[in-house]
């Protein structure tokens, strides 16, 4: 290999592990347990939604609609308990079908419709930033709060449903790892086992390489397709689950930031280990770059309108490494 070679694929590595060697030394408390746990709990949620669109990327399609699905699952698990007092299980299920439904619909407007799959995610997150909205007229849902009606929402958030987003699990020393974390590794692995080992996983990487080719050679590219948009939501409203349990509230503010992070996540992963395509293991480390990023500019006190611009030039180096280096880019 030459030197091109190796830093095409290792270039990455050796970049995250500067990174957190710079903040562990310019950051007072960064190399700390604390610290540590922020991270997790922030690449938890980003990296669940990140290995959605990494679904959709692989079938060579795009999702804008994941931010829009997490907060609206959010939100609807808080209206669910705190407005309606049912219990966890209801939440989660009700969380889930809105993923399931909204990829359903995201993949029927792309594959039958032939909407472009930027302009449909991009219509469904602008209507459900303004459905989810709706039942409580724009205000955020927390216990004790007045409906529209008149009402008062004496619902709670259990005990079980917190943990997922609060609870942390003992590793070397106490309350280190948060469960949302395990969630995330566990997803991880599952679509990484599905997407590299799995008939169904090979055909989708077919697809999004040559649709044409693939739907030549009998493949149900359509299936395929919708499958993908399926995963994505469905990832999306686990995320939102992860969100509400671990805010205890319906924010309807707090998932402004998640498509973003969640994208630069799935992109970062095409230049670990010279990948150059997308893929769940570079998603996992694109996340946990992007959360080491963020907690060190935080405690740096770096001013939060600078957040967005070192992000996007890591991206944009991230895919230097990607595709100018390696040349494939080229058509």
């Amino acid at each position: 290999m030459t030197l091109r070679d190796y830093a095409i694929r290792y270039g990455f590595i050796v970049l995250l592990v500067g990174l957190i060697a710079y903040f562990a030394i310019a950051a007072d408390g960064f190399a700390s347990p604390q610290s540590a746990v922020f991270i997790f709990q922030s690449v938890a949620i980003t990296g669940v939604l990140a290995l959605g669109v990494t679904a959709t990327l692989v079938v060579g399609g795009f999702d804008l609609s994941i931010g829009s699905v997490a907060t609206s699952a959010m939100m609807a698990a808080s209206y669910a308990m705190v407005v309606l007092e049912q219990n966890a299980i209801v939440a989660v299920i009700a969380c889930v079908v809105i993923g399931v439904v909204v990829g359903l619909i995201n993949g029927w407007l792309i594959v039958y419709m032939r909407v472009p799959d930027l302009l449909a995610t991009l219509g469904m997150m602008f209507l459900l930033l303004g459905l989810q909205r709706i039942p409580t007229e724009g205000r955020s849902i927390a216990t004790g709060m007045t409906m529209p009606d008149g009402s008062v929402a004496n619902g709670r958030f259990s005990e079980a449903f917190l943990a997922l987003g609060r609870h942390r699990i003992d590793f070397f020393i106490p309350n280190l790892i948060p469960v949302s974390v395990v969630v995330l590794v566990v997803l991880a692995v599952l679509i990484w086992f599905f997407l590299e080992y799995t008939r169904f996983g090979r055909m989708m990487y077919a697809v999004g390489s040559n649709e044409r080719a693939a739907e030549l050679a009998g493949a149900p590219v359509k299936a395929y397709k919708i499958w993908a948009y399926v995963i994505s939501g469905v990832f999306a409203s686990i995320g939102g689950i992860l969100l509400a349990a671990r805010l205890g509230r319906g924010d309807i503010a707090s998932g402004n930031n998640l498509l973003l992070d969640a994208v630069a996540a799935a992109l970062i992963g095409y230049a670990v280990l010279g990948a150059a395509k997308p893929n769940a293991f570079g998603t996992a480390v694109g996340a946990v770059f992007v959360g080491v990023l963020l907690q060190g500019l935080t405690m740096m006190n770096a001013p939060y309108y600078t957040q967005d611009f070192v992000k996007g030039a890591v991206l944009v180096v991230a895919l230097v490494f990607t595709f100018a280096l390696s040349g494939r880019g080229k058509r």
